[in-house]
């Protein structure tokens, strides 16, 4: 099996060197590895051990250690089981090669194009989730997720993922990653922090210069904000935006 599946690597190289048909082929910062396990929705390991985390995307946790798992954890486990279990995938990657745990950082895609990233999205049993500066293909991953969201599919449809109005955070949220709903009630003089009633919404010093400058925001505008609700040391629920993806204004 290992010398078949070397024969088959040694192939797809030399495919990709000659022409490969789509414009896959044509990213340079790529390369081709056979999967040896996955770990859970986002995360698995190559036949030379290293480990690989999907670009873009997070799922519901796994059971592990002594934390309980999220509700369809299990079953985005096994969607990526099922898309990528013991084949060969090419992975893309972008600014950013390696987390900080060492991870290689990637988008990947199977031989015949599919894109998995995208397509765990897309089947609702992932959400966006983007840190700077790896911002290739945010923009359709989150068109991926609003389409998954008007469908309320998979996590959509569970109340511990599914977006939720300004009004109803709660401290019991605290270390949860929400995506939440409302209109904007104030904007700091900066234009760096906004209120969405009890809600701070902030853009930190250490990411602003993805956002170029201060959003263009109205009072009264209807936004979306995603991210962990935190509490400030004066008990005050908010949210940092670590990306422009983390802000979506809400068109009437």
């Amino acid at each position: 099996m290992q010398l078949i599946r070397a024969l088959l690597l040694v192939s797809l190289l030399l495919a990709s060197q000659i022409g490969w048909a789509g414009t896959f082929s044509q990213i340079g910062s790529s390369r081709w590895v056979s999967v040896a396990k996955v770990y859970d929705g986002d995360t698995f390991k190559t036949d030379d051990g290293e480990k690989v985390r999907l670009l873009g995307i997070n799922t519901p946790e796994i059971a592990h250690s002594s934390k309980p798992g999220e509700v369809l954890g299990r079953r985005a486990k096994s969607r990526l089981e099922e898309l990528i279990g013991n084949r060969l995938v090419r992975l893309e990657f972008d600014r950013e090669k390696r987390d900080k745990y060492g991870r290689l950082l990637a988008h990947v895609r199977l031989r015949d194009g599919r894109w998995i990233n995208s397509q765990m999205i897309q089947d609702g049993l992932a959400h966006l989730y983007i840190f700077a500066p790896n911002f290739r293909y945010a923009g359709k991953l989150l068109e991926d997720e609003k389409a998954a969201r008007l469908k309320r599919s998979g996590i959509w449809g569970k109340s511990r993922f599914k977006v939720i109005k300004k009004a109803n955070v709660t401290p019991s949220m605290i270390g949860q990653f929400r995506l939440v709903e409302g209109s904007i009630t104030h904007i700091g003089k900066s234009g760096w922090k906004i209120k969405m009633g009890s809600l701070l919404v902030t853009i930190p010093r250490a990411y602003r210069e993805w956002f170029k400058s201060p959003p263009k925001l109205k009072v009264g505008q209807q936004i979306v904000v995603r991210g962990k609700i935190r509490i400030s040391r004066k008990d005050r629920l908010y949210l940092a935006l670590h990306s422009p993806f983390d802000l979506e204004i809400i068109e009437r």
